[in-house]
């Protein structure tokens, strides 16, 4: 699963490394080095851009960086309080099951990460660990997105965008750690991922989310950290530095690991 991630750069950065526009409309979002589900994260998508009635050009495609809150909202929910369980989907079901479907076929969408935590258990106790890039570029996880509108609210109101992380069965070094994680894309396939003209089913969906390969599996370091990084209200570039409690005294003091940069 991914329950809990890293990102650290900024609109401008990830426009340059994902070759986008910023279309953030000047909504800022803080480098975090926690991030829950229901937080408000940066995203890659691709649409037709619309003239000023509203119309799209479909000669032309702009891949931009949005925002939206982490937590797919389905656009038939009544409430949108629905996503803070909806943050993953699995690339098994995702074309299949009511809340993701339509997303998977229509709005699909990156999610750039500088990592990821999970826990393993040793010794009865959950140990973190944080899976990385080893050449600092983010890691682009497979995603899918919604509109939501209150259907109580005002039509002419501000919609939320939401989306939730794809994941897959673990492979390679991240399977001794969890038995899932994210799937994380090689810059090949984000075009296709990508492409707002494939209007996809469940067997064009499936055949776009293969396994994670060795140019993938390669970039990835699993790294342990400090079990601060356990609780949410915890952030700061601590959190994601290597951590051995073996070599460290028992009492160690760690409030250093939680100071935000």
């Amino acid at each position: 699963m991914c329950g809990r991630f890293a990102s650290i750069k900024d609109s401008t950065q990830l426009a340059n490394e994902f070759e986008a526009v910023d279309g953030t409309r000047g909504r800022v979002v803080e480098p975090d080095y926690n991030i829950p589900p229901t937080h408000a994260v940066l995203t890659v998508v691709a649409r037709h851009p619309r003239d000023e009635d509203g119309l799209p050009d479909p000669t032309r495609i702009v891949r931009s960086i949005r925002v939206m809150r982490w937590g797919l909202v389905p656009r038939w929910a009544k409430d949108p309080a629905v996503g803070s369980r909806m943050f993953n989907a699995r690339v098994e079901t995702v074309a299949d099951k009511p809340a993701f479907r339509g997303s998977a076929a229509h709005y699909r969408c990156l999610i750039p990460a500088d990592g990821w935590y999970e826990w393993r258990r040793e010794d009865g106790r959950k140990r973190p660990f944080y899976l990385t890039s080893v050449d600092r570029e983010c890691l682009a996880m497979a995603g899918i997105w919604s509109v939501w509108r209150d259907p109580a609210g005002d039509p002419d109101g501000p919609p939320l965008s939401t989306c939730a992380v794809l994941t897959t069965p673990s492979v390679g070094e991240p399977a001794e750690v969890h038995d899932r994680m994210p799937l994380v894309l090689p810059r090949r396939a984000w075009r296709p991922w990508l492409d707002p003209d494939l209007d996809l089913g469940a067997s064009e969906v499936a055949s776009l989310l293969s396994p994670p390969g060795a140019d993938v599996l390669g970039r990835i370091e699993v790294r342990p950290v400090s079990p601060a990084v356990n609780h949410v209200r915890n952030n700061g570039p601590g959190l994601v530095e290597r951590f051995d409690p073996i070599s460290l005294p028992a009492a160690l003091d760690i409030s250093g690991l939680l100071s935000k940069s």
